[in-house]
């Protein structure tokens, strides 16, 4: 079975689909709480994204955590980074970018924290794809990694507004249970892994999407905050991200 669910040819459509990119991040960027903490209690001093252009934990990280932070992607386009890297009050020589295929990169350094958020959940072969993140960690290091949860609320929308989109995911990826089990495997301690956030749905692209979908979209987004507001809980059938960390021996 081919590995991967999307190719470089996607991504590129899919980068030169998105607008304003060169956003300026706040503190409260998303995982925020969670970066911090690893960072604090784990001495951090280096960090990897993969597969994160156009760069965004890369440049949180550098920025508000101050870490000496390398992006790996084979899909780089420097001007936005740069842009987005100016935005943020950064210098270009402040990320380190690689840009190769993950598959076949051999890591020439190892990291006390590497993180991807949004990546695993493209190819088919989960175990393989979350070693390959182990790899590039330095004994004592962090694996951290997001990806969202599309059991949840979020999948139905992108299954029946977007299903192109939806097919570039594995489904079955989006298993806190399997992802822990895969680092445990793998010999990492320390294993969390878990659904996060209460409510959220969102849909690629959605200013091309009809008025009507984007309507009952809205519906849905603001009923689903307002009742997780009230009743507040993290679930496999609301909760539109899943988290797994992990520490390297």
């Amino acid at each position: 079975m081919v590995n991967l669910l999307t190719d470089r040819a996607f991504w590129v459509n899919y980068w030169e689909s998105k607008k304003g990119l060169a956003v300026r991040l706040p503190a409260n960027y998303l995982f925020h709480r969670q970066l911090a903490e690893i960072v604090k209690n784990g001495k951090v001093k280096t960090a990897i994204e993969l597969g994160g252009f156009p760069g965004y934990y890369a440049v949180f990280l550098n920025k508000y955590l101050k870490l000496d932070v390398t992006l790996l992607d084979y899909f780089v386009h420097p001007p936005v980074v740069n842009e987005l890297l100016e935005e943020n009050d950064l210098k270009e020589s402040d990320i380190h970018i690689i840009e190769t295929d993950l598959f076949n990169y051999k890591p020439v350094q190892q990291y006390d924290l590497v993180l991807s958020c949004g990546l695993i959940e493209h190819f088919n072969d989960t175990a393989d794809i979350i070693n390959r993140h182990i790899a590039f960690v330095k004994p004592g290091g962090t694996l951290f990694i997001t990806l969202p949860n599309f059991k949840a609320v979020n999948g139905w929308f992108q299954k029946n507004f977007d299903k192109e989109n939806y097919d570039k995911h594995n489904i079955d990826s989006m298993n806190p249970e399997l992802l822990k089990s895969i680092c445990e495997e793998a010999g990492l301690k320390e294993v969390k892994s878990g659904y996060f956030g209460r409510f959220s749905v969102w849909l690629e692209n959605e200013n091309q999407k009809s008025a009507g979908v984007r309507l009952f979209k809205k519906a849905v987004w603001l009923s689903g905050k307002i009742f997780t507001k009230i009743i507040p809980f993290e679930s496999k059938s609301l909760s539109p991200y899943i988290i797994l960390e992990a520490k390297k021996v």
